[in-house]
């Protein structure tokens, strides 16, 4: 009789024990009595149930964190890609989380792929790249649906990588690089053109003040001579340019036109009338020409005669 006093002391401290149960901070506890719900879900801190007739399950009401794997599909514009994300997620109903569905994680995995997959099909090559965030809100909108009748709230959907072909890649690149020169050359006529403006306004200021040219023209020569080469290049006096455009602007023909022409001034007949008449005077005289009309034949004596 005792040794069955002592078993069922050993049993009520067993049942004692394994109804307390201590429910954590980040957790909510649902308990069934008999198979239902029997309350709302207990809070943190020690619960007590009834041996043999409550079951608790408790609820992590962390987010979670749920990466989704790779999903294949091709774009509105007909391009191949490769598109990875992660979901954000929390339960913000205990009961509904652990009646409603069987797991809300795996569930929220399958509907986060199946969004995936459509919103690729949906979207252009550019918005993956570029326009993510419109993206998010597509996916957060279509994954919100189901998950509000799980009791699960979103936080926010984020897609990690895209992955493109080579073929797809290289095209990028090459025109990426066409841009890039495109920009350079642009950035370069633009240059040029400030470059010329600005030599134009200098080219004006020099002509307008010649002392400027002047110390302009010094300054290049101190330049040039400091390189210490050889030959030295000397800058021709614009001064002189302008001395022979005003004297044609007067009408004053130069010497080696006056030339050409052949016609002389008074003062080079003068100069020149000494110099023909000395020459005339040192010339020798030559004897006279016989005039064959006048003279006739030339006779030449017979030696003959003369001895006769």
């Amino acid at each position: 009789m005792a040794a069955l006093w002592v078993i069922l002391a050993i049993a009520a401290v067993l049942g004692l024990f394994s109804s307390f149960r201590v429910v954590k901070q980040y957790e909510r506890g649902v308990i069934y009595r008999f198979g239902r719900v029997s309350s709302l879900p207990k809070e943190p801190g020690p619960r007590m149930l009834v041996p043999f007739v409550d079951r608790m399950t408790k609820v992590n009401m962390q987010v979670v964190t749920l990466p989704v794997p790779s999903q294949d599909g091709i774009t509105r514009d007909n391009v191949s890609v490769r598109v990875d994300a992660v979901l954000y997620f929390r339960v913000v109903d205990p009961i509904r989380a652990t009646v409603d569905v069987q797991n809300y994680e795996f569930a929220m995995l399958q509907v986060a792929q199946t969004s995936l997959r459509s919103i690729i099909g949906k979207s252009e090559l550019d918005d993956l790249l570029s326009g993510r965030e419109r993206l998010h809100e597509g996916l957060e909108l279509m994954l919100s649906t189901p998950a509000t009748g799980w009791g699960v709230h979103i936080d926010r959907v984020e897609i990690k990588d895209v992955a493109l072909p080579e073929s797809m890649k290289r095209s990028m690149a090459r025109q990426a690089e066409a841009d890039r020169e495109r920009r350079a050359r642009i950035i370069t006529a633009d240059g040029e053109l400030q470059a010329s403006q600005k030599l134009s306004e200098a080219a004006r200021t020099m002509d307008a003040n010649p002392s400027a040219l002047q110390l302009r023209l010094l300054q290049t020569v101190v330049e040039v001579a400091a390189e210490k080469n050889s030959t030295l290049v000397m800058p021709f006096p614009v001064e002189m340019l302008r001395f022979f455009d005003r004297a044609a602007a007067r009408g004053d023909p130069p010497a080696q036109e006056a030339k050409a022409d052949g016609s002389k001034t008074p003062a080079t007949d003068e100069l020149a009338a000494p110099e023909t008449q000395s020459a005339v005077e040192a010339a020798p005289e030559e004897p006279p020409a016989l005039d064959r009309k006048q003279t006739g034949p030339l006779q030449i004596p017979d030696p003959r005669s003369s001895e006769e």
